[in-house]
């Protein structure tokens, strides 16, 4: 581990990669425009993962680089977290009193699955569907399908397609929508900022950035609801996924494949 950490500090070209996107992220800056009556944020964090992921496509970024980066991204996340614990503590009246607000809202995440199934069915997946859609599949949730169903199993290549998916783009979906909808509908901030804790960090971070870039005013509340309900969805989702979110999809899986399964035997027979 020290040797990785040293390796670390001493790639320079890492530390430029890194250092050149800052740069240019910072002096673009923020932009937004309008859909409707909703706006849409540019944060500079969108900017520095488009541009980084470009820029693994190009020589100027090796393996070497790539494998460094992975430690940094856990450092960067892990100081952020720190920073909303110590937010959190001031605001903890408002948290309470939002108590039942934020224990029911990874109820909320189970509707992935009454909307994400009946489109992964309609387009002809099949148990994929139910590693795809079982949850927002970070870490845990990978980890619950590998355990159940095996590493090969075409749950599993459901689970980590969507895991690499949000890895790559969640953050981007994420800063981009939660800004918008924030400004679109009526809803209080602090709801879009109780939704943005889905047990990613990094999701997390985008999602309240934008709302923050959208509600200045309200910035230590938007970071202390987001943190307090990234830490609940932390604790709390995988369970959720055990007990309820995994046979819920695997039960609406069986119903809605039951009659391709009925009209499937009923053209062998004819066939026959």
């Amino acid at each position: 581990m020290k040797q990785q950490l040293t390796n670390i500090w001493k790639d320079w070209r890492l530390h430029a990669i890194v250092l050149g996107i800052v740069l240019v992220t910072e002096m673009v800056g923020t932009h937004s425009f309008t859909v409707g009556p909703g706006v849409i944020l540019l944060l500079p964090m969108l900017y520095a993962i488009l541009i980084g992921l470009g820029l693994f496509f190009t020589p100027l970024v090796k393996d070497k680089q790539s494998k460094n980066a992975e430690p940094l991204i856990v450092l960067g996340v892990t100081l952020l977290i720190a920073k909303i614990g110590v937010i959190i503590g001031p605001a903890l009246p408002e948290i309470i009193a939002a108590g039942p607000a934020l224990l029911l809202q990874e109820f909320g995440n189970l509707a992935t699955i009454l909307v994400a199934l009946p489109v992964a069915v309609m387009l002809g997946l099949k148990r994929e569907s139910i590693g795809m859609t079982h949850s927002v599949a970070r870490e845990p949730n990978v980890g619950l399908i590998m355990d159940k169903y095996g590493f090969s199993s075409p749950e599993g290549r459901g689970v980590m397609a969507i895991y690499i998916f949000g890895t790559v783009f969640g953050a981007v979906f994420m800063g981009l929508i939660s800004g918008f909808l924030a400004t679109w509908t009526p809803l209080d901030p602090l709801s879009f900022a109780m939704a943005s804790g889905i047990g990613s960090g990094s999701m997390m971070a985008a999602a309240s950035g934008s709302l923050v870039a959208a509600f200045p005013a309200m910035e230590q509340q938007i970071l202390a609801f987001a943190g307090a309900s990234n830490l609940l969805s932390l604790s709390t989702g995988l369970y959720m996924s055990i007990f309820i979110g995994l046979p819920l999809t695997e039960k609406l899986y069986d119903v809605m494949t039951r009659r391709k399964k009925t009209e499937a035997k009923r053209e062998v027979k004819e066939g026959a």
